[in-house]
């Protein structure tokens, strides 16, 4: 099994020239970004952008098409199933919906890393779910079903089980999804809270600019249009200064001007 490396001058996640789509068809191409270690990074872009096959790239589910996607020292684009195993342990994941399992309460469903990475024993394993929980806010909702939970309880509770095997890096698949600008809000703060309190560096795939502008150290616009990335920076800087008029028009909401044309008497 290959080792994984941790040292820190590395970045958490380093994009080599990565191409990703399905088959013969490309959606992002020669895509190259490095995440830095301990930032709060948003990827986003417009509808069909390219954001949810990025993330199945980036966690493994799928393989690029062509390039490299370094994590803990492993390139996961071209490592074999023993080394991804290894790397898999270095993030966790919270998918859009949750992914919660219904059959099983939130403390269970907090477990499960834990059973399938590490050989503790069940009570070490339930005293790490309680903790988990505890980070989140949901220590009270240990033994409830998720059904029982509201969105936004559920959201949390999926981001305790990522948390489950203390994973440097998490990805968040549209965490305010679904949910009010309060319980958004509230969600963006433990998110902040977390990376400033653990160091976790949080890859998060969303569009929702309220959440950007609010927790965002850089903001990574892709377009599925253009076929790859367009501009990395401070989303702030980025709305007011891009060069670029999409990425302006993006971050300050603002559609394509369609002129209408009068035809003459």
């Amino acid at each position: 099994m290959t080792t994984v490396s941790h040292n820190n001058s590395e970045p958490a996640i380093r994009i080599k020239g990565v191409s990703v789509g399905y088959a013969t068809k490309v959606i992002l191409k020669d895509l190259t970004l490095d995440i830095r270690r301990g930032e709060i990074i948003f990827i986003g872009g417009g509808s069909g952008a390219g954001k949810t096959t990025l993330l199945s790239n980036l966690t493994t589910l799928n393989r690029p098409l062509a390039g490299e996607i370094w994590i803990g020292g492993v390139d996961v684009a071209n490592a074999d199933e023993d080394a991804l195993q290894g790397v898999r342990r270095e993030f966790g994941v919270m998918y859009q919906l949750g992914a919660l399992f219904n059959s099983m309460t939130v403390l269970e469903n907090v477990m499960l890393p834990m059973e399938e990475f590490t050989s503790l024993p069940l009570g070490a394993r339930i005293e790490v779910a309680r903790a988990k929980l505890g980070l989140v806010d949901l220590a009270h909702a240990a033994n409830k079903m998720p059904s029982e939970l509201s969105g936004g309880m559920q959201k949390r509770a999926a981001i305790a089980r990522a948390l489950a095997l203390d994973a440097p890096i998490i990805f968040l698949d549209e965490p305010s999804a679904g949910l009010d600008p309060m319980t958004s809000a509230d969600l963006d703060s433990l998110i902040q809270t977390l990376n400033e309190t653990l160091g976790v560096t949080f890859v998060v795939i969303s569009h929702e600019l309220a959440s950007i502008f609010a927790i965002a150290h850089r903001f990574a616009m892709i377009d599925g249009k253009r076929g790859g990335l367009v501009e990395v920076g401070d989303p702030r800087v980025m709305r007011d200064s891009s060069p670029d008029p999409l990425v302006r028009r993006f971050l300050n909401r603002q559609g394509v001007a369609v002129h209408a044309v009068t035809a003459s008497a």
